[in-house]
């Protein structure tokens, strides 16, 4: 199989364990059974407790990719009558404002840079807003954003407050109750490191009762809430998967839980920033998350040849970004299974290619 033989070092899919992995080779099993519903239970328990969602708090599972449960939720939870702010500071903020734009749910597009948000009530527009939306960690340019305080504004403002936390569940804090989050979307190919293919939609009792009846059959949050009563979902899911997101949340809790992932994440990151100190590259943002480093080149150096060369001279792939900053970075991700002696040959080559010795 093309890549195969790569270590990957990609902010999705990521590297996965040995022991998902083998879930994934075996036979997919029939699923409109008790046995199967049972499944589609422990998987919404796992992640309602990793994100300690509110009592009453449920989950949509959907197989789809991220994106389609950013645009499901802005179809289900909004309507004409909304006004969303919603945060802006890279492709995937944009892509919400794309969403929003052809639902056409009123909004504005809140463009932001070199900032978590911290101060988010300063820099806000002085609107009237019932929704706030953001993606916890704008991937594209590897930022996290401050969701206590952006909930904190949620709050005062008695405002939706949704976020994206597709590339940053497990790798970083994110607690629903804490940071008073209605809606949580994740995706099964990042921190969870499970193949692509299966997102969830993590919904608080408010969230709940702004659902709505849309003109949709595949995205209708209803029937999933309805069927999820019963363990299963209206159309086909993405069977091998949710047994792999089953066995991940028993392997997370095995393993010291989620406290303990993002632990690991946290000093893996610290570890590979660290040890590339020494190469001429800075990091782009001060607001890195654990699952990610964005990377700039300092000497002139395209970041599209670096990521070409690493992947062609030393089999390691790390991610390019496109359109403007084709050439400015590049992202390496921490998330996944990920240890220092894995991460160790990541740096290896990079010390390589630039032909300086590591200390």
């Amino acid at each position: 199989m093309i890549f195969e033989d790569c270590y990957i070092f990609t902010p999705g899919p990521v590297k996965m364990s040995e022991e998902i992995m083998e879930i994934g080779a075996k036979q997919t099993p029939y699923f409109r059974n008790a046995e199967f519903s049972d499944v589609t239970f422990a998987c919404e328990k796992g992640l309602l407790e990793m994100v300690n969602a509110p009592e009453g708090s449920r989950v949509v599972f959907l197989t789809a990719s991220g994106t389609a449960g950013m645009e499901s939720v802005v179809m289900n939870l909004l309507s004409k009558d909304d006004n969303a702010l919603v945060v802006n500071g890279g492709g995937f903020g944009g892509r919400f404002v794309d969403i929003c734009a052809v639902h056409d749910i009123s909004h504005t597009d809140f463009k932001v840079s070199n900032t978590n948000l911290a101060d988010i009530e300063v820099l806000a527009p002085k609107e009237d807003y019932s929704t706030l939306i953001v993606n916890a960690h704008e991937t594209s340019v590897g930022h996290l954003y401050d969701l206590n305080a952006m909930g904190a504004y949620a709050k005062k403002n008695n405002m939706l407050y949704i976020v994206d936390a597709i590339s940053m569940l497990v790798t970083d804090p994110l607690d629903m109750q804490e940071s008073g989050i209605d809606v949580v979307i994740a995706s099964s190919q990042k921190g969870l490191a499970l193949p692509p293919g299966l997102t969830m939609v993590i919904l608080a009792p408010k969230a709940m009762e702004q659902v709505q009846d849309i003109q949709s059959l595949y995205f209708n949050y209803k029937s999933y809430l309805s069927n999820g009563e019963r363990g299963q979902t209206p159309y086909t899911p993405a069977v091998t998967i949710m047994l792999q997101l089953e066995a991940r949340l028993a392997q997370i809790k095995r393993r010291g839980g989620v406290e303990q992932s993002i632990a690991s994440a946290k000093e893996i990151a610290r570890y590979f920033r660290e040890a590339i100190k020494g190469l001429p590259l800075k990091t782009y943002t001060p607001y890195m998350p654990n699952a990610m480093t964005t990377l700039t080149p300092t000497d002139g150096k395209s970041a599209m040849d670096i990521v070409n060369d690493l992947e062609d001279g030393y089999k390691v792939m790390v991610c390019p970004n496109g359109g403007e900053q084709r050439d400015i970075v590049f992202r390496v991700s921490h998330m996944g299974e990920m240890t220092k002696e894995y991460t160790d040959v990541l740096i290896d080559a990079m010390y390589a290619y630039y032909k300086i010795d590591r200390v």
